[in-house]
């Protein structure tokens, strides 16, 4: 799931060259020392350009480095690889990379590592998570053609006319050209989600061996993975970018439970934990637990509720509307977490630039009388189901929104979970859902935009309730052309209210994310997405 402010059309962009942070080694900072973290079983091998869950993600995070990244305090976009990016149309953009970068196997960083990377994602019979990412550079539909009746229709899509994106060029070693088929005031900004990262030549030659010991170009380097326990990385002490981890290894362990997962950080076990358990929050159990080794701050997530349109009865707008204002969103979030989470208005964040309260308007207020009068309307008698996995500590909240439901409408509803995310992700890729089921989203880069488009776009990547509004999509696609950054956002809240009327998804709510550390670490700060801040830590 598992990041960018709109930059104005129709100007040269250039971003920041800023370092995201300091190189330089605090006194009593042991950069020997190891720690672990928690992770998320990933649901695919380690590829950027198929993986779009946070529990690859943390993992990617560090072994790879693109063009841009964001900055731990504030979410901006700052170049990291690009030395720059220029346009003046926001249609073609010239990309010149920084010299002498590595990958892990020590073969060169060049344009070519990018451009080839980002063409094998986008070939339609890679069959990538990540590779609509790519459908406004020019030639995508070439590479990737439509699905004539989507993605569990008997139909296969048209055989691919091209095996490359007609919008890319090599220029030199250092230099590559991309040209959208339209222009794209947030494109820029865009390419600091990990899908468009640059692979090797390795992975080309032998995919099968690259997954089994991927190759980045980031600050830290591969060592080995055990399906179910954990993924270990080491620091790259060869890596050319600005930030340079404090410590030496990095341990990302796999659990079954955020409740067994935080216990172990309450014994020093664990030493970073970025979202505490339900069990955790409930009484401020937290503060007593850990003292000041609480580390919290808003983060840019939410949690929603996902329906599955290729299954009865969620297809059916009146019983959505429905379950939705039978949700005591107050209630939960004050019971449940403490006033950790925020109720939901909408479905882009209230950190975004160009947020507007209230565009869910009344489907997202608790209001059982409407809830009712909905309901029958639907005419809908049967149960309602509601799946999720239950080792991101989802459990507390499921069943109290599931009682919710159950008690308002006097129907019969059931929570049923999965022990795995990795195993209800793939449930979810493969659209096997039996029921609706929770979803959440971390920013890919802080945009409104990156609120909308992947998820609720027609064939998006992480479209995966298989929601398809043409009107809505046309809007998307008028807020991309917008030649002014005050323009787009507001077309982009028009595609935001449009939803309120089909509700593909119930907002639940926001969070001020409050994780956790161990005594081994004396700094460890997390970042607007979630994530530690890997270049903040200090071990004592």
């Amino acid at each position: 799931m598992s990041r960018a402010r709109l930059v104005p059309a129709a100007v040269a962009v250039a971003l920041a060259a800023t370092a995201c942070g300091s190189a330089d080694t605090p006194t009593g900072s042991d950069t020997d020392a190891g720690i672990t973290i928690f992770n998320t079983e990933p649901e695919n091998p380690l590829v950027p350009g198929n993986t779009t869950e946070v529990g690859g993600s943390r993992v990617l995070d560090p072994l790879f480095t693109g063009l841009v990244e964001y900055r731990a305090q504030d979410a901006q976009p700052v170049n990291a690889m690009a030395e720059s990016i220029e346009t003046t149309d926001s249609k073609v953009f010239t990309v010149t990379i920084k010299k002498d970068w590595l990958f892990h196997d020590g073969t060169p960083v060049t344009a070519k590592s990018f451009v080839d990377a980002w063409n094998w994602t986008a070939y339609g019979p890679n069959a990538t998570q990540g590779a609509s990412f790519f459908s406004q550079i020019e030639g995508f539909d070439a590479v990737h053609p439509k699905d004539p009746d989507g993605a569990d229709g008997p139909q296969e899509p048209p055989a691919p006319t091209a095996e490359t994106l007609s919008g890319l060029e090599v220029v030199d070693d250092h230099t590559f050209t991309i040209t959208l088929s339209e222009p794209f005031a947030v494109f820029p900004v865009t390419i600091g989600y990990e899908v468009f990262s640059p692979l090797p030549e390795a992975f080309f030659a032998d995919r099968a061996a690259f997954e089994a010991n991927p190759i980045g170009n980031g600050p830290f380097k591969y060592v080995s993975r055990t399906v179910g326990t954990d993924i270990k990385l080491t620091r790259n002490d060869d890596y050319k970018g600005n930030d340079k981890p404090k410590f030496k290894d990095l341990t990302l362990k796999v659990y079954q439970s955020r409740e067994s997962a935080y216990a172990d950080l309450v014994a020093n076990n664990l030493d970073f934990m970025e979202e505490l358990p339900p069990n955790a929050l409930a009484g401020r159990q937290y503060e007593t637990d850990l003292g000041d080794r609480v580390v919290q701050r808003e983060t840019l997530n939410n949690q929603t509720i996902a329906f599955p349109f290729y299954l009865e009865p969620y297809d059916n707008v009146d019983l959505r509307r429905a379950i939705s204002m039978a949700i005591n969103r107050d209630e939960i979030t004050e019971r449940i977490f403490e006033g950790t989470r925020k109720p939901a208005d909408g479905w882009v964040h209230p950190l975004m630039k160009g947020y507007r309260p209230g565009q869910c308007g009344e489907y997202c207020t608790y209001n059982p009388e409407k809830a009712k009068e909905a309901l029958a309307k639907s005419g809908y008698t049967g149960e309602i189901v509601l799946l999720s996995n239950t080792d991101g500590g989802h459990q507390e909240w499921a069943e109290a929104v599931v009682n919710s439901i159950k008690n308002t409408l006097g129907v019969e509803a059931r929570f049923v979970p999965s022990t795995s995310f990795g195993e209800f992700r793939q449930k979810v890729n493969a659209h096997e859902m039996t029921g609706m089921y929770r979803a959440g989203w971390v920013a890919d880069y802080p945009s409104i935009e990156n609120w909308l488009t992947p998820i609720f776009r027609t064939g998006a990547s992480s479209n995966d309730g298989l929601y398809s509004n043409p009107a809505f999509d046309a809007k998307l696609a008028e807020a991309d052309r917008a030649t002014s950054e005050d323009e787009a956002i507001e077309l982009y809240l028009e595609a935001e209210r449009m939803l309120a009327n089909d509700l593909p998804s119930v907002p639940l709510w926001t969070q001020n994310t409050i994780g956790g550390r161990s005594d081994r670490l004396k700094v460890a700060n997390l970042d607007p997405f979630r994530v530690l801040d890997l270049y903040t830590v200090e071990v004592a």
